[in-house]
């Protein structure tokens, strides 16, 4: 039945494909939440009436940041070519896309960890200083855990976002999903590769979102 519905799928291919899609998205999360937190706190702290308030600093940090969210994400695969080539030897596979694909989304992803600890009661942070707490106890004891909801909650949004760009890197040859329904779908001309690759892309995003939820939920004490 699903033969005939699907003539030209092969399911070797699919997998395949799945895994690189699944990959490429685990591997970016990672790296994405690790440098999102790293530019978040430094715009946080950085910041007027922040624990490091610098305003040379803040205003580097945020202009780097607000420059890369600016790039579209195809463009900006194209310009790390020669970065991706020096650093994985290649500019093929899935592993060459990883470079583009957290560099892409850090920034992104820093805006959110700057809101989610601008949440954080000051007054939570005033007591802690008022005890003689360090910066680095401030911010592994107050700052990261009291906003942990809201960060598994913008990371998830970015792990949505990341699927979409796995899919435009495929285009170019990262392959995963994307590679596979455009070119061997859509170059085919063979639209049920397309449609199979289009649902199961939308299953790993219904899985993202149940998975960050989830934990969300979990973490959240109100």
């Amino acid at each position: 039945m699903l033969r005939s519905l699907f003539p030209n799928v092969k399911m070797a291919d699919l997998m395949e494909a799945t895994k690189e899609t699944i990959y490429m998205t685990g591997v970016s999360v990672l790296g994405t939440f690790i440098f999102g937190i790293a530019l978040g706190l430094l715009l946080y702290l950085t910041a007027k009436d922040g624990l490091w308030a610098n305003k040379i600093l803040n205003f580097i940090v945020a202009t780097v940041v607000n420059v890369f969210r600016a790039i579209p994400f195809i463009i900006l695969i194209l310009l790390l070519f020669p970065f991706t080539e020096f650093l994985i030897g290649t500019i093929r596979g899935p592993n060459a896309a990883l470079p583009a694909l957290i560099i892409g989304a850090s920034p992104f992803y820093g805006r959110m960890v700057e809101i989610a600890l601008k949440e954080v009661d000051k007054g939570v942070i005033e007591a802690a200083k008022g005890m003689g707490a360090k910066t680095s106890t401030i911010i592994f004891k107050v700052l990261l855990p009291e906003s942990m909801p809201a960060l598994i909650s913008g990371i998830t949004v970015t792990a949505i976002a990341l699927i979409s760009y796995t899919a435009m890197a495929g285009v170019i040859g990262a392959g995963g999903l994307g590679d596979l329904a455009y070119l061997k779908g859509f170059q085919r001309w063979d639209f049920d590769v397309v449609l199979v690759s289009t649902i199961l892309i939308v299953l790993i995003v219904f899985l993202f979102q149940f998975l960050g939820d989830y934990v969300s939920n979990k973490l959240d004490k109100r």
